[in-house]
């Protein structure tokens, strides 16, 4: 199964992520971390806008682990309907369950005080300031997927619910 997350950063995503990748023991996918390493490469032009790069390579390692039956969390803001459709599409092609999972932050203050506390925990990474997070493109969603509120769930409440869409996903007409 491919589990995808998206949200801005602030919202919780890379905490729930994280933990849902570890409960189903799959290989976890942040983008955050793939686009970091290739600016650290030093490759010409990799700094600071790695472009798609980091997305391109998640959808090949996602890819591989699902055409092997491996269980694949890939965490991003996924922005943009064309990056979710790719992941989308790479789990058809894998003939794997595919569940998207939006998390957001309804309360604004804390959004933004989560996003001005939030400490690097990649090396050489530099968090995105709440100005920055307010001015990113982030194209709303146009199907049915999980949404979560962290504003109202725990990050074990949110875990579960994650856990528990994908359990009805796979067993589908299973009450």
């Amino acid at each position: 199964m491919l589990v995808i997350f998206g949200g801005l950063p602030g919202t919780g995503k890379t905490t729930i992520s994280r933990q849902v990748a570890g409960r189903l023991q799959a290989c976890y996918l942040r983008i955050d971390t793939i686009e970091q390493a290739i600016r650290a490469s030093g490759i010409p032009g990799s700094a600071p806008d790695v472009g798609p790069a980091g997305y391109m390579i998640a959808y090949r390692v996602a890819a591989d682990n699902l055409r092997i039956g491996g269980s694949v969390v890939a965490d991003s803001v996924n922005p943009l309907k064309i990056t979710r459709d790719a992941f989308r599409e790479i789990a058809a092609q894998a003939g794997a369950t595919c569940l998207e999972v939006e998390i957001v932050c309804s309360d604004r203050l804390e959004h933004r005080r989560r996003v001005e506390e939030r400490h690097p925990d990649i090396e050489g990474f530099r968090p995105p300031t709440w100005e920055e997070v307010e001015a990113r493109d982030y194209e709303p969603w146009d199907r049915p997927h999980l949404q979560i509120d962290t504003a109202g769930s725990s990050i074990a409440q949110s875990v579960e619910m994650v856990l528990h869409a994908l359990q009805e996903a796979a067993t589908p007409g299973m009450p």
